[in-house]
């Protein structure tokens, strides 16, 4: 039995590791707690990937490795899960750059809306940049059906790239319901999705709307939108 869990060694005991700049070669220091360091030669920030612990899963991990370390090493890892997947949706759209410049309005709104609504991080995220990852499939298979399809290869598609970066199967399992339904406002009824859609919906609301006079637009925005967050960017967008 072991007094200290030897999966939190490397936050009780954190250590150097050598990491080479992808901006210049030179070799950057970063220690095994912290997820950022600065390189020397060409002074830019680098940033190392945060592996998956136990201390994103125990029950006792706060209790473990102290509130600050814990906080750290979840701000650490999502940043890591972000960036993957913001990779992994441009090494398949990287010429798409509609797709592209969409998915990330849907992700800023979410980022937006996540500080002042009470949703999960490490659903609304993911989804907001995997929401359209089926596209490439469905446009090969030329069906008129395509929303159909778009709609399975997109979750289907999600679900292999999370797992692949070890997301914890409840997180993995909402997220791809979300993908899955995320043009239909009434088929599931949750904070999380709610939020995700509001951010969906505020990425193309200006331009969708132009036309309308004020009164029309204020009760468009009360109709359409779950969140009073949103209700107020909107509002905002288009005064």
């Amino acid at each position: 039995m072991h007094n200290v869990c030897p999966g939190a060694k490397f936050f009780r005991q954190p250590k150097p590791e050598i990491f080479t700049c992808p901006y210049c070669g030179a070799e950057v220091e970063i220690w095994t707690d912290e997820l950022k360091g600065v390189c020397s030669n060409c002074k830019k920030t680098v940033y190392k990937e945060q592996n998956l612990s136990c201390v994103e899963w125990c029950k006792l991990a706060k209790e473990c490795v102290g509130v600050n370390v814990y906080n750290q090493y979840i701000e650490n890892r999502n940043r890591s899960i972000k960036n993957n997947l913001l990779k992994e949706l441009t090494n398949n759209y990287g010429n798409n750059l509609k797709l592209i410049n969409h998915t990330k309005k849907v992700l800023k709104y979410a980022e937006q809306l996540l500080e002042k609504e009470k949703g999960d991080w490490h659903i609304i995220v993911p989804a907001a940049i995997l929401h359209d990852i089926g596209e490439k499939v469905t446009k090969r298979k030329n069906d008129p059906l395509k929303g159909k399809y778009q709609k399975n290869e997109d979750s289907l598609i999600a679900k292999k790239i999370l797992l692949r970066f070890g997301l914890n199967l409840e997180y993995i399992k909402e997220i791809c319901e979300i993908i899955a339904y995320h043009q239909c406002k009434k088929c599931i009824d949750s904070v999380n999705f709610k939020i995700f859609y509001d951010a969906h919906l505020l990425s193309n609301f200006k331009a969708k709307t132009k036309s309308l006079c004020k009164s029309d637009l204020n009760q468009l925005i009360n109709k359409l939108f779950f969140t009073n967050t949103a209700k107020q960017i909107a509002e905002k967008m288009c005064s």
